[in-house]
């Protein structure tokens, strides 16, 4: 070979090298310069996961401070079978073995949910197991497991207060109660992050990239009182029970400030275990005293009778000839529930015999729409400032031009509570009104909306408005507690060391086709201590069949209020109640 012929080889081959290296660099310079962003694009997205961050929903507060809903964290443990089968750190049996205790299933079966979707990338091995099992399945560090967070909401209290809060479905959506009229408040958003995962689909850690802050849900607090929320619960419950009534009704109500301080009604829905309910034959998912309106019956006549006195129309002795029936000329009809002869009766004592005929010629007194403007002015024929779901405001009969269509008849039996509906809580707020010195105070179950630097928003209204005078209010009073010390009840609703006043009621319940079951509706309002009223509790029973008078009611009043009485320290009496005739 001479020297020529080997220069150029020497030269060819330099220009070979020269070339390949510039091969690889322009591919180096496209790759990590002119594609660099392109390629990290796609090798992240690849790897990369979006996950969703859970924005809590907010807790429910008792006005004492219990909390009557919460949010807990429970996680779906899922699995990557297809990674499973190709891991060798931790085999599918291995795997299997180490789950099953802690699950409490056999490890046969997880073993062969794995291996029957050998090829796919998902398989739930568990659905929302509770922190204490997420945090020791966590720990075993199984490559091919991930984690799914899934608020759930659990009762504290179990069916307390469980007929205002309601409750939600499996998914965590609102589903009845304040759960759904408060949801503005309680919801919380979900937020985003990213992260990536290795080959083996194990998750890198410090690769987590928030995208989306998530908002945690506010806290919503009621004027309900826990503990005498149970109270009121076993007792009606038990009551109830005892008198074999279909549904029963508490309601108990600050006088001075329209708050519901308890709120029972039986049967009543356990929110941790809704499925009960469900098999009832007459399933209760909420509130009665709020959606259930009915003919409230003679509690209605302290109504009537204080609407007559704010109007001048007569006193508490005015009296009143009392025949056992009534026909009216314009051919309405009406009698009292006991036959009896010829009464003579004082306004006080027809609200102590509870005669609809001696209510329904002092009610003549006043013309049907002045009447139904102060009905209206007590806060009937309207939901009330509560705004509970589905609330029902009752029904008074149509008006035209502001003058009620009621017949002869209904413009008698709407003086006694027949002919027209209303809600429990209505009741209790038309005594809250005539014991608040005829200030009617807005009814208020929720006392706000607590944002976490614990200030309050949403906070309702607490202005009142002037029903009747505070007169009329006071001689009202008095006459109910004329009815509670000399009422065939006496005995009954008699709290030592306390004023009372009360009215009884005993409704026939309509057939929906224009007359009457012969089913009723028993029912007691009063307020305590008279002198200077602060509670109002208010109990219906509907059907009660072991006892269909308005007697099932008074030991649930004089239990419930002597609680009341007792657990707020209110103090005594400090005077005997007054003595007006209720005869002449």
């Amino acid at each position: 070979m001479t020297r020529r012929s080997h220069r150029r080889r020497l030269l060819l081959g330099a220009l070979l090298v020269m070339a390949l290296v510039s091969v690889f660099v322009i591919r180096l310079v496209d790759i990590q310069v002119v594609r660099a962003s392109t390629l990290n694009e796609e090798a992240l997205d690849k790897r990369s996961i979006s996950s969703d961050v859970v924005g809590m929903r907010g807790d429910i507060y008792a006005a004492d401070g219990k909390v009557l809903a919460a949010s807990v964290m429970r996680y779906d443990i899922q699995a990557s079978p297809r990674m499973a089968v190709k891991n060798q750190s931790v085999t599918p049996q291995q795997g299997a073995e180490q789950l099953a205790p802690i699950l409490g299933v056999p490890a046969t079966d997880i073993l062969a949910s794995i291996t029957d979707n050998a090829d796919s990338d998902f398989l739930y091995i568990a659905k929302k197991v509770d922190v204490p099992a997420f945090e020791a399945i966590r720990a075993l560090e199984i490559p091919w497991l991930t984690y799914k967070a899934q608020p759930s909401r659990t009762y504290p209290n179990g069916a307390v207060a469980g007929n205002l809060t309601g409750f939600v479905g499996s998914e965590n959506e609102p589903q009845a109660g304040l759960e759904i009229s408060q949801d503005s408040c309680l919801a919380g958003e979900d937020g985003s992050e990213v992260y990536e995962r290795s080959e083996d689909g194990v998750r890198i850690p410090g690769s987590e990239v928030v995208t989306k802050q998530a908002k945690q849900g506010d806290d919503v607090v009621l004027t309900i009182d826990s503990d005498l929320q149970w109270y009121t619960q076993q007792t009606l419950a038990k009551y109830a029970q005892k008198y074999g009534a279909r549904w029963g009704i508490i309601i108990v109500q600050e006088v001075k400030t329209g708050r519901l301080v308890a709120v029972a009604d039986y049967p009543s829905v356990d929110p941790n275990n809704v499925n009960a309910m469900a098999q009832s034959a007459d399933p209760a998912w909420g509130s009665r005293a709020f959606t259930a309106p009915f003919e409230p019956g003679s509690t209605e006549k302290t109504l009537t009778m204080a609407s007559l006195l704010d109007a001048g129309l007569v006193s508490p002795t005015t009296q009143v000839v009392t025949p056992y029936r009534l026909q009216t000329e314009d051919g309405a009809d009406v009698n009292d529930s006991e036959f009896h002869g010829t009464l003579d009766l004082t306004a006080t004592g027809v609200l102590k015999e509870s005669s609809n005929t001696g209510m329904s010629q002092l009610g003549l007194k006043m013309p049907a729409t002045e009447r139904y403007d102060y009905m209206t002015r007590f806060g009937l024929g309207q939901p009330t400032a509560a705004g509970f779901l589905a609330e029902d405001g009752g029904d008074l009969g149509s008006v035209t031009d502001g003058v009620p269509n009621w017949d002869a008849q209904t413009n008698l039996t709407t003086m006694f509570g027949q002919g027209m509906t209303t809600s429990a809580v209505q009741m209790a707020s038309v005594y809250q009104t005539i014991g608040n010195g005829g200030v009617r105070m807005p009814v208020s179950l929720v006392a706000g909306c607590r944002l976490p630097d614990g200030t309050m928003t949403q906070v309702p209204s607490t202005d009142g408005t002037r029903v009747i005078s505070e007169q009329a209010a006071r001689t009202t009073v008095d006459m109910l507690e004329n009815v509670a010390t000399k009422g065939w009840l006496a005995s009954q609703v008699e709290i030592p060391g306390y004023r009372v006043g009360i009215k009884t009621g005993t409704a026939q319940q309509p057939d929906g086709n224009g007359g009457y079951t012969k089913s009723y509706l028993v029912s007691m309002a009063g307020l305590a201590p008279a002198d200077d009223p602060q509670y109002v509790v208010s109990v219906n029973l509907a059907d009660p069949v072991n006892m269909n008078t308005s007697g099932a009611t008074a030991p649930i009043f004089r239990d419930v209020m002597t609680q009341v009485l007792k657990a707020n320290r209110v103090v005594p009496s400090g005077s005997s109640s007054p003595d007006i005739p209720t005869e002449f």
